[in-house]
């Protein structure tokens, strides 16, 4: 295990679904040595993850609420703090693809839905963890951005407009927070190979897609002292997709 995460306080947005993109995630920085702190939407959701983690011998908690909001972002900050003493990396996977089709049809609601989703979730929940890992004198934040932030992918207006303004929140972060020693990234994939985006997207045999080991190597990475020269940047996991 990579010495530089093993006792790292982890909190892990986005869990909820099972193997999805935050499941994934919070497997491999639990396997990397981190203490985690698991939060989603769904309180059934998060307490099974934390019956999985548990079982598997790491230690995990959870919380359950709106991420989007002031008030549940809070909560699960806090819970970093009073369950395992503060935090040291944050991953903001909560997020998702809310409509596919063109821009003139796009529905109101779909819309901002998916700038709360994703842009509001990292938001208050990166506004939230930045004392405690500023008061830990350092720490890593990694973003889900997309793509389709990077790259221009037509029929999805919406979601790479949100998308891009995680990338920009990543970038605006990283240049405030550099003196205190809080480094500040995103990972931008390709679309992920998964049981949900399989059944939903239906790719034939030439459909290139990211494997989910691919990306959550790149989050490993961020999250460690292996990358503590870099920050501020929206780093593409594409496989074999571009």
């Amino acid at each position: 295990m990579p010495a530089e995460l093993a006792g790292r306080v982890a909190l892990v947005t986005g869990v909820g679904r099972v193997g999805q993109v935050g499941h994934a995630v919070a497997q491999g920085l639990g396997h990397a040595g981190a203490r985690l702190v698991l939060a989603d939407l769904t309180g059934d959701a998060v307490r099974q993850r934390v019956v999985e983690l548990t079982a598997r011998g790491l230690e995990a908690h959870g919380f359950a609420g709106d991420l989007a909001t002031e008030v549940g972002a809070r909560g699960a900050v806090a819970l970093a703090r009073e369950a395992c003493g503060g935090l040291d990396v944050v991953v903001n996977v909560a997020g998702g693809l809310v409509y596919v089709g063109p821009f003139a049809e796009t529905p109101i609601d779909a819309f901002e839905r998916e700038f709360t989703i994703n842009v509001r979730t990292a938001f208050h929940v990166c506004r939230q963890a930045v004392p405690l890992l500023v008061a830990r004198g350092g720490g890593a934040i990694v973003n889900f951005a997309s793509i389709a932030a990077v790259r221009s992918i037509g029929q999805m207006a919406s979601y790479s407009a949100a998308k891009s303004a995680v990338a920009g929140l990543t970038r605006a972060l990283a240049r405030e927070l550099r003196d205190a020693g809080v480094r500040v990234n995103a990972v931008a994939p390709a679309t992920i190979r998964t049981a949900e985006n399989v059944a939903q997207m239906k790719p034939d045999a030439r459909t290139p897609l990211v494997e989910l080991d691919e990306v959550v190597g790149a989050v490993l990475f961020l999250a460690s002292d292996a990358a503590r020269g870099i920050s501020g940047q929206i780093v593409p996991v594409t496989g074999k997709a571009y």
